[in-house]
């Protein structure tokens, strides 16, 4: 029989379609996922790996891998994948295309309504015990309507953001390959110049890589805010940092970061800033329609026939598919 490995445990009911045609080996129970070094003593033997996206599967892996017919991230992300050796090597790479759009979304739009109306900060002053009578106008943010979004990034989650923030009142910006004639589309550079809040949700590629760097972060919109709900290397950290230092960014909204989960220093005492650990797209429901899409690929592959989201196309006459 076939062997499958998981990273991280699934629930029971969850694996059902896996059951028939593989044997399965799950990481640990609760938040921590099997280390690398862990996933190497398995993968001799392995025909699908299943993880949530943290997985370097790179040279190393593969040629400890070989009878390797699938990887499947259980998540939308797929820059921890080597696309190309997995493609040369016959090995089909799939992700999660729509489980985590309205999560995300959600939590982006939670993000924007923490910064502008400070609600973060006002928890925590609640808490201290300095409040002591109603301060009117102490605390007074922002209303959203009237307020620029440029969303950097155009797909699925930015035009889902798109939805929710209009129904706030919100004017509508975004940049995103290929140009567009659309009235709302924007350079990068207008886009940075013009928004109030600017949300990223781009893939990380070689051209998305420090996309914010200082120069860009430095063009912002004096008071402007940056939320980060794609990937921590878009945006150099440090020069992140340096702006909400200098005044010149009102705040940041963070779920991802560069070196996670270490955060730089500044950001961690600077209160302009919201940090989430990487959870923007985790509700209930959200990890379920990821597990069991991402369950439903490897069974296809193991089965022979084609996955349900495939993000590369190895030659199928070397795979003996089913088409």
């Amino acid at each position: 029989m076939k062997t499958v490995l998981i990273t991280h445990a699934f629930p029971e009911d969850t694996i059902e379609p896996l059951k028939s045609v593989a044997h399965v080996i799950q990481g640990p129970i609760g938040p921590d996922l099997m280390s690398r070094s862990e996933v190497l003593q398995h993968v001799s033997d392995v025909d699908g790996i299943i993880n949530q996206g943290e997985l370097r599967v790179d040279a190393e892996l593969l040629d400890a891998a070989p009878k390797l017919k699938i990887v499947a991230n259980a998540s939308l992300g797929t820059d921890n994948l080597n696309l190309a050796a997995l493609t040369e090597r016959g090995i089909w790479a799939t992700n999660i295309l729509d489980a985590f759009v309205d999560s995300t979304a959600d939590c982006t739009m939670g993000l924007i309504l923490g910064l502008a109306r400070r609600i973060v900060e006002a928890d925590s002053y609640v808490r201290s015990g300095l409040w002591k009578a109603f301060q009117p106008g102490a605390w007074d943010g922002l209303t959203l309507a009237g307020q620029v979004l440029g969303l950097v990034g155009y797909g699925r989650i930015g035009q889902a953001v798109a939805t929710r923030a209009r129904a706030f009142g919100m004017k509508i910006i975004w940049n995103s390959l290929p140009a567009s004639a659309d009235p709302e589309y924007r350079t990068l550079d207008d886009l940075l110049r013009e928004s109030d809040f600017v949300s990223l949700h781009v893939p990380l590629t070689q051209d998305t890589h420090h996309l914010l760097n200082a120069q860009r972060l430095s063009s912002m919109k004096k008071g402007a805010y940056l939320i980060n709900m794609a990937r921590g290397q878009v945006v150099e950290e440090a020069a992140l940092a340096r702006v909400l230092e200098e005044g010149h960014l009102a705040g940041a909204g963070l779920d991802v970061f560069e070196n996670e989960p270490q955060v730089h220093p500044s950001l961690i005492t600077n209160h302009k800033a919201i940090l989430t650990p990487h959870f923007g797209g985790g509700t209930r429901q959200a990890r379920r329609a990821a597990r069991l899409l991402s369950i439903k690929n490897v069974a296809a592959v193991l089965s022979g026939d084609l996955p349900l989201s495939p993000v590369n196309r190895p030659a199928l006459s070397e795979l003996g598919v089913r088409v």
